[in-house]
């Protein structure tokens, strides 16, 4: 059995923000209130007072100009403490419900990713958009397709071992990090596990994404190239694997 994270100094809690002035303080507040204290805000370009907000509440506080997910992801990903292990990732928005994230804590001496699966709760199901369900629909089918691995969410809300993420040398810059993670968590053979958690619509602010029919489209073309790109790859492996199996009875 792996070593747990019971320890929650050695957590770094990464959000990626962008105009989340009106939440992020709400945010960071319950992340404090169970124990998690190596907080790290990364602002993507916001216009508001976002990261002075989360400064004051207490987080550390990064900028990342270029936009994107993943690249803010990314960023806040250098220069960690070599204190850290286990890295959780949230959104700044107050649609996660924090007050389950103990249950992450708890299963992390088994695995190496644990998942929040929005789509296992009543509440969390209301809450997801007719387009985040078509895209989670989607893009789940097409894993499992191709990798044979049956996710059920690509939700923000995760918890991973920081040794399997920096062996993934994730390269996606945008929104399909979080698909990038799952795919990538497959081919590796982590040890992954999806846990019910509550989901709420954003408590303020306006979602990039689902909010606007474009930022709908562009995040669906990014999940499907995405899938698409680590498809290619995995198709080409299994062709080599296959032509190292051949090669000496060609010669023969």
């Amino acid at each position: 059995m792996s070593p747990d994270c019971s320890n929650l100094d050695q957590i770094l809690v990464l959000i990626p923000v962008r105009n989340e002035e009106a939440t992020i303080t709400g945010v960071i507040r319950s992340l404090q209130l169970l124990g998690l204290h190596n907080i790290r805000v990364v602002d993507n370009g916001s216009t508001d007072r976002s990261a002075i907000r989360a400064f004051e509440a207490g987080a550390e506080v990064i900028f990342e100009p270029k936009p994107g997910y993943g690249q803010a992801c990314w960023q806040g990903l250098q220069r960690l403490p070599a204190s850290i292990e286990w890295i959780l990732f949230c959104d700044g928005d107050g649609s996660d419900d924090l007050s389950q994230f103990p249950q992450f804590f708890v299963k992390c001496s088994y695995y190496d990713l644990i998942l929040g699966d929005r789509r296992a709760t009543p509440a969390g199901r209301a809450a997801l958009t007719s387009v985040q369900r078509f895209g989670n629909a989607l893009a789940t089918f097409l894993i499992e397709l191709g990798w044979g691995y049956r996710y059920h969410d690509l939700g923000p809300l995760r918890l991973i071992r920081r040794s399997a993420l920096e062996q993934m040398q994730m390269r996606d810059r945008g929104m399909g990090w979080t698909v990038e993670m799952q795919v990538r968590s497959v081919e590796l053979g982590l040890r992954i596990c999806e846990l019910p958690v509550h989901y709420q619509p954003r408590q303020g602010g306006k979602s990039k994404i689902s909010g606007t029919v474009t930022g709908s489209l562009k995040a669906g073309i990014v999940i499907l190239s995405t899938l698409g790109y680590w498809y290619g790859r995995h198709l080409l492996k299994r062709l080599h694997k296959h032509l190292l199996k051949t090669a000496p009875s060609l010669t023969r």
